[in-house]
C-alpha cells in the first residue's frame, strides 16, 4: 500500500516500484488500480440507467437531544415553565418565530425549511436517525454507498465520508461512541463503511490517507512535500510507465483526493466566516459541568467540519456525516448546562456555522446539489425543570432541511400548544429517511437493479419523502 505520511517526505527519492505501489492502494477490499479496471470491465453505466441523481447530503447530526422550544418551535404564548428559556427572534417568514439564540438562522429563515411534527418514537441517547433499526443498524450513508459503491468511478473518491471533531484538531475529543457507532454498517458489507478522516477507521486505515497530527492550519511542511512530489512526480519517467489502470490510480491521488481534505485551499476569509472557535474562549465554560470538553470541542470544531463538508460533496462525495458531541443534553445537573446557559455554549456555534454553510452554499449556486439535515436523537420535555434545564422527550424533536433541490422556505407541520406532540401528521425517522433517499436516488431505477438486496429497497421506500418538501 502507498502511506502518503511515510513516503511524502522522500518524495525526490522515489524509485519506480514505489511509484507502482500507488497502483496497489486499497479501497475497501480491492486494490484502487483494480477498482478503475473493475470499473472498465463493467462497462460504464448510462446517464439514463443510473439511479444517481448527482445530489449529495450532509447530515449534521445534533448529539444528545436538543430542544423543540430553544430551537425552531419557541411557544412563547404557553406558560413561562413551558415557553422558550431563551425568548423569541423574528424571522424570514411572516408569522414565524425561532429562539432567540438563532440570530443569523432567523434572517435566513426563507431559505431553508423546519419540520415541527417531527417524533423520533423515544428518548433515549443514541443516534438512531443516522444508525438504527430503520437504517438496518448501518450509517445511513452506507445505504446510500451500497447503491452508488464505496468510492467514485471518476475520482476514486469515497462516497461515503464521516466527520467528527478530529477530522479538523487532533487534540480535540475522540468521537463518542458509547451510545452507537456512527461507522457501523449494520447487515452491510464493511466495504461500504464511512471514509474517517484523522480518526483511524477500517477504511482509512486501508486507504493510508492518513494526514499527520496537528491542525489543518499548521500542515503547511505536509503540503510543501505534497507540491515538491507533484513537481517532481510531473516529469518523472517511472510515471510514463504506468499502464492505464495504474494510471488512473495515480490521477485520483495526484489530484482530487489530496485537494478535497484539505482547507488550506479555501480562501482564508472564507475559513474565518464559518470558524466557530473564537464563539466559545475555554475559560467562559463552567467547570462544575463534567461535561465541559463536549462544549469547547463543539465550538472549537464544527464550523470547520462543515467547511470541509461543502468541499468533500463538491468533489463527488454523495453522503457526509457531521457530528460534534454530546453536547445538546441540558439537564441542568451536575453534567448539563441549564437550558438557557447551553444555548449559548452550543446553540450559538450552531447558528454561525449552519448559517455560514448556507450563504457558501448559496453563493456557490450549490442549494440544488447539497442537502442539510440538522436533527438528533429525541427532542426535550415541554416542562422546564426545576433546575432550569430540559429532559429527554421523545414525542417530538426539531428539524431543520436545506436545500437538495426540494422546497425551502416554509414550517412543515404543527405541535399541540404545549409543544410536546404533533398536532399534525407525525413525520417520522423512516419518513425522513425515504427524503433523503429520494433526494439522492431515483428509486425507481434502484428497485430495477438486481443486484440490490430487497431489504435495502425496503428500508429505503419504508416510509413516504416529507410532504410539502418534494
Amino acid at each position: 500500500m502507498l502511506s502518503l505520511q511515510d513516503h511524502f517526505r522522500q518524495a525526490g527519492s522515489w524509485h519506480r516500484r514505489q511509484f507502482l505501489r500507488a497502483g496497489a492502494l486499497t479501497l475497501g477490499g480491492l486494490t484502487l488500480s483494480d477498482h478503475f479496471l473493475l470499473r472498465a470491465a463493467a462497462g460504464a453505466v448510462s446517464a439514463e440507467k443510473s439511479p444517481l441523481k448527482n445530489r449529495s447530503v450532509i447530515f449534521l447530526f445534533m448529539h444528545g437531544g436538543p430542544s423543540q422550544f430553544e430551537t425552531f418551535d419557541p411557544k412563547m404564548d404557553a406558560p413561562s415553565t413551558v415557553r422558550s428559556a431563551t425568548g423569541e427572534i423574528k424571522t424570514t417568514l411572516p408569522g414565524i418565530t425561532f429562539g432567540s439564540t438563532f440570530t443569523r438562522l432567523a434572517k435566513l429563515a426563507h431559505k431553508f425549511s423546519i419540520v415541527r411534527s417531527f417524533v423520533t418514537g423515544d428518548g433515549n441517547h443514541d443516534i438512531k436517525p443516522i444508525v438504527g433499526t430503520d437504517t438496518l443498524r448501518s450509517n445511513m450513508g452506507s445505504l446510500y454507498s451500497s447503491i452508488a459503491g464505496a468510492s467514485r468511478a471518476d475520482t476514486a473518491m469515497p462516497t461515503n465520508v464521516a466527520l467528527f471533531p478530529r477530522s479538523i484538531d487532533a487534540t480535540a475529543q475522540a468521537a463518542v461512541t458509547e451510545f452507537g457507532n456512527f461507522e457501523s454498517t449494520g447487515e452491510l458489507s464493511r466495504t461500504f463503511a464511512p471514509f474517517v478522516p484523522g480518526a483511524g477507521a477500517d477504511l482509512q486505515q486501508d486507504m493510508q490517507l492518513n494526514l499527520p497530527a496537528g491542525r489543518f492550519e499548521d500542515r503547511r511542511a505536509l503540503l510543501d512535500s505534497l507540491d515538491s512530489w507533484r513537481r517532481w512526480a510531473d516529469g518523472n519517467e517511472a510515471v510514463q510507465g504506468f499502464n492505464g489502470f495504474q494510471r488512473q490510480a495515480f490521477n485520483a491521488l495526484h489530484g482530487g483526493l489530496f485537494d478535497a481534505f484539505d482547507l488550506n485551499r479555501e480562501d482564508p476569509r472564507l475559513i474565518s466566516r464559518y470558524d466557530t472557535a473564537p464563539l466559545l474562549p475555554r475559560q467562559r465554560i463552567d467547570p462544575k459541568w463534567k461535561n465541559i470538553d463536549h462544549y469547547a470541542t463543539n465550538a472549537l470544531t464544527l464550523g470547520r467540519q462543515l467547511l470541509l463538508a461543502r468541499r468533500l460533496c463538491e468533489r463527488g462525495v454523495g453522503f457526509v456525516t457531521v457530528t460534534t458531541s454530546f453536547i445538546w443534553d441540558m439537564h441542568a445537573d451536575v453534567n448539563n448546562a441549564p437550558v438557557k446557559v447551553g444555548m449559548e455554549y452550543v446553540g450559538t456555534p450552531f447558528d454561525h456555522a449552519v448559517s455560514a454553510f448556507i450563504e457558501d452554499v448559496e453563493a456557490r449556486g450549490l442549494s440544488d446539489k447539497i442537502l442539510l439535515v440538522c436533527c438528533g436523537e429525541m427532542g426535550r420535555t415541554p416542562t422546564i425543570n426545576k433546575d432550569g434545564g430540559r429532559d429527554h422527550w421523545g414525542n417530538l424533536a426539531p428539524l431543520l432541511i436545506y436545500g437538495g433541490g426540494l422546497k425551502m422556505g416554509q414550517v412543515i407541520g404543527q405541535s399541540s400548544r404545549d409543544g410536546g406532540e404533533p398536532a399534525s401528521q407525525p413525520v417520522t425517522l423512516q419518513d425522513l429517511l425515504a427524503t433523503i433517499m429520494h433526494s439522492l436516488l431515483d428509486i425507481s431505477q434502484v428497485r430495477l437493479m438486481p443486484s440490490v438486496p430487497p431489504r435495502i429497497i425496503e428500508a429505503m421506500t419504508r416510509g413516504e419523502p416529507i410532504p410539502g418538501l418534494v
